[in-house]
């Protein structure tokens, strides 16, 4: 039921009233999804924004959301009518994900393709802006390995790379592969670059991720690489997750917009909007 719900909203007609519809109909763990979706996009969410958000919901019925998911752990509800995502272990479900920032997740995904050169082999993490990668890299000749489960459905029969897909432990939620047998694997291979997702990052935690086994991969890839690459688009500034994965000094940022954080601790790419327009960097 959950996937058919949520089938129905990506290809449902845009629009508010589209959207306010559905929410209000759903089963209350799909509803406190996208509840949590609004979170994700600003620090602070007012209780009378969620209901100039999702009219067809009622007062009454948010305000139980908001006491579930904090009893769950995932929000911290403050004086106000306030609420916040906690700063850790929470991992926004791939559907959710799917749909949000999805100009700055481009932008980001077009540019980072173009840094990949013929004969390279390059490592596809897991995540949505990586996956969106995959289609600027189909004439290429290159090797692809990955461990994003999401990158088999966008090969066509024309694609010109040859593409590794990693053993393992199947998460649907992340469309992910990672465990013990996918660091088995990471172990014996090396590549020239590789273009790793993350959850958030900050001055304290580095690029960081709520998931232990996510954590020790992107590390492993990073080792292996002879030049890696975090893929995240601004609403990541600030954030912190349970597990730090790399340093500043680990890898290089490529993200939509800089900020302080990025200016004093990172080498970073700011990606143009255009391939063809300059770019700030800090490397």
């Amino acid at each position: 039921m959950l996937r058919l719900w949520l089938s129905f909203i990506r290809h449902a007609p845009s629009g508010q009233n589209t959207l306010t519809k559905v929410v209000g109909a759903m089963i209350p763990y799909v509803r406190r999804q996208h509840i949590l979706a609004e979170l994700e996009k600003k620090e602070l969410v007012y209780l009378h924004e969620l209901c100039e958000r999702f009219p067809s919901i009622s007062e009454a019925t948010i305000r139980r959301d908001l006491k579930a998911l904090e009893e769950e752990g995932f929000i911290e509800v403050l004086r106000g009518g306030a609420a916040k995502l906690r700063t850790f272990a929470y991992e926004i479900p791939l559907e959710t994900k799917e749909r949000l920032y999805t100009a700055e997740k481009e932008r980001i995904a077009r540019y980072a393709a173009s840094l990949v050169e013929d004969g390279e082999i390059i490592y596809i993490d897991s995540g949505t802006t990586t996956l969106r990668m995959v289609k600027y890299l189909l004439d290429k000749p290159i090797t692809v390995v990955t461990s994003n489960t999401q990158v088999f459905s966008s090969l066509t029969a024309e694609c010109a790379f040859t593409c590794l897909f990693l053993g393992g432990e199947v998460s649907p939620m992340l469309g992910s592969v990672a465990g013990p047998l996918t660091e088995s694997q990471l172990s014996q291979l090396f590549f020239d670059r590789a273009f790793l997702g993350g959850s958030g990052y900050t001055a304290k935690s580095g690029i960081n991720t709520p998931d232990l086994r996510e954590a020790n991969k992107k590390r492993l890839v990073a080792e292996h690489s002879k030049k890696t690459y975090v893929l995240m688009d601004s609403s990541k500034a600030n954030k912190q997750t349970l597990c730090k994965a790399l340093d500043f000094s680990e890898c290089t940022i490529i993200t939509d917009r800089e900020n302080e954080i990025l200016k004093a601790y990172a080498s970073f790419i700011v990606a143009p909007a255009n391939l063809g327009d300059d770019m700030a960097a800090n490397e």
